[in-house]
């Protein structure tokens, strides 16, 4: 579990390819302090294990549904990563919950200065444009990021100059993928609701209201 506060950046040494899959080695720049074998950590939004660890070097197996989901399908050495360590029990919550796992990659569309800092667009697939929310929470690249607004096809936001200059975002421009994790919490509702939504069969209709007293 990750809260997507960033806690330094990552740089991927080399990458080595299996028929299929591979793994990478990322150098932490000494970020990940005291790194355990078997730990999570997220990259680029990502949970991943660490396999191995040398001095400030981490490296990490991605299976292949991982490879296809996230923005790591097209990963090359010298690609910038956001390092965040798992959550502790007792850590603050700074950003929002994170499960690390990847919903779906997203096209940086734009990058405007605004102010001292920027805003950012960033399209996503028309099938999570649900989940998204004016002022709710997303996780862009494993950023915690807050939605200033909701379009038909994309969100935009505010980024402030810290949070630029410590991230990846730093280094993208239009045209680069970004991994996309919308909040958990409205996929979980989703989940429940779901079975009742409709007409007939036991679902939520009027009929099922009024029998329910509403």
């Amino acid at each position: 579990m990750f809260t997507g506060i960033i806690e330094g950046i990552g740089v991927i040494s080399s990458i080595k390819r299996n028929e299929e899959d591979f793994s990478i080695d990322v150098d932490t720049g000494g970020n990940v302090s005291d790194p355990q074998i078997g730990e999570s950590v997220a990259l680029d939004g990502v949970c991943l294990t660490v396999v191995k660890a040398v001095g400030a070097t981490l490296t990490f197996d991605l299976s292949v549904e991982t490879i296809n989901r996230t923005s790591f399908k097209t990963a090359k050495s010298g690609d910038r990563l956001n390092l965040e360590r798992a959550l502790k029990l007792g850590d603050r919550l700074g950003g929002h919950i994170v499960s690390g796992h990847i919903d779906c990659v997203g096209l940086l569309t734009r990058v405007t200065p605004s102010g001292e800092g920027y805003e950012i667009e960033v399209e996503l697939p028309a099938e999570g444009m649900k989940y998204v929310i004016g002022k709710g929470s997303i996780a862009i690249s494993g950023i915690s990021l807050t939605v200033a607004d909701k379009l038909e096809r994309s969100v935009t936001v505010a980024i402030i100059p810290h949070t630029f200059e410590v991230t990846s975002l730093k280094g993208l421009k239009p045209g680069s993928t970004v991994n996309i994790e919308y909040d958990m919490m409205a996929k979980y509702v989703e989940n429940i609701v779901k079975p009742y939504i409709g007409t007939g069969g036991g679902k939520i209709d009027k009929d099922f209201l009024a029998r329910h007293g509403f």
